[in-house]
């Protein structure tokens, strides 16, 4: 039985790192206050993407039509830091992570999700985002519209 249990914990990091490393690869990331530090001093936006990445639907096909897009990633790469906080209901999160998610869940009243808060470079809200139709391009200019 602690055999079955090591391999089940074995597997179930290996697949948090797995996941890390894929968002991190994709130019997300999962850890705020390095992202916020990222942000002020590249003078970026920082975008909060508020998600049930393995649940919600909306999640689901905000990242499908906008954010796995090259359009957008082109436009992330050049303006924006991005930071996934996520609440999934199957994937596996270290404590740390999930105390960062609700602390920062709490600080923005996120009632809901997709919500995406846009933080400027110095950490203050400056507007806050679902999901919309239209693909990378609607969602670039609302976030053009939000550098203003």
């Amino acid at each position: 039985m602690n055999h079955l249990l090591t391999q089940i914990v074995a597997v179930c990091a290996v697949a948090t790192l797995s996941a890390s490393a894929a968002l991190a690869a994709d130019g997300w990331g999962d850890d705020y206050e390095k992202a916020a530090t990222q942000a002020r001093s590249e003078n970026k936006l920082l975008l909060l993407d508020f998600t049930g990445s393995d649940w919600c639907g909306w999640c689901i096909k905000l990242n499908k039509e906008v954010f796995s897009q090259p359009e957008f990633k082109d436009y992330a790469a050049k303006n924006l830091v991005l930071v996934e906080v996520d609440f999934p209901q199957l994937k596996a999160q270290p404590d740390a992570l999930k105390a960062q998610n609700e602390k920062l869940q709490a600080k923005y009243k996120i009632e809901g999700y997709p919500t995406i808060v846009v933080l400027n470079p110095e950490g203050q809200k400056v507007g806050e985002l679902g999901y919309q139709p239209g693909g990378p391009q609607a969602f670039i200019t609302a976030l053009e519209t939000l550098r203003k």
